[in-house]
């Protein structure tokens, strides 16, 4: 009897192999935080890591940090304001500036520092 298997192509896909024969883990390694208050409730987060997938990992990394920081000051919030992110001989960081405040900010990306913060811890990424 035959019977006809069909394979989905994106079951094919996900057991095709990196170039060289190498299979590639996620395996960042932190290399710290800079926080340096620019005024009141402005700050700066310089952050370094390597083994990093893009820039959204660099990223997620500042982002803990703000949501830290916000805590530790006392306050419940923070908002994004911007986020350079550069790579160089695979050391990648990021600046990033954010507000943080006691309520719930205006703007398009915000914070509750509480829940980003535990988000952070379930997924390995230090903070302050």
């Amino acid at each position: 009897m035959n019977r006809a298997v069909i394979i989905s192509p994106l079951l094919l896909a996900a057991c095709a192999m990196q170039p060289g024969g190498a299979v590639t883990r996620f395996a960042p390694e932190y290399r710290g935080v800079e926080t340096r208050l620019l005024d009141g409730d402005l700050v700066q987060f310089t952050v370094e890591m390597t083994g990093a997938r893009d820039n959204a990992d660099v990223d997620a990394y500042a982002e803990c940090a703000a949501a830290q920081y916000a805590l530790i000051r006392g306050y419940g919030f923070a908002r994004h304001l911007r986020t350079n992110v550069q790579e160089e001989g695979g050391v990648w960081s990021a600046d990033a500036v954010y507000t943080i405040s006691p309520s719930l900010p205006r703007g398009l990306r915000k914070l509750d520092a509480e829940v980003v913060v535990a988000h952070c811890a379930e997924n390995g990424i230090p903070t302050v």
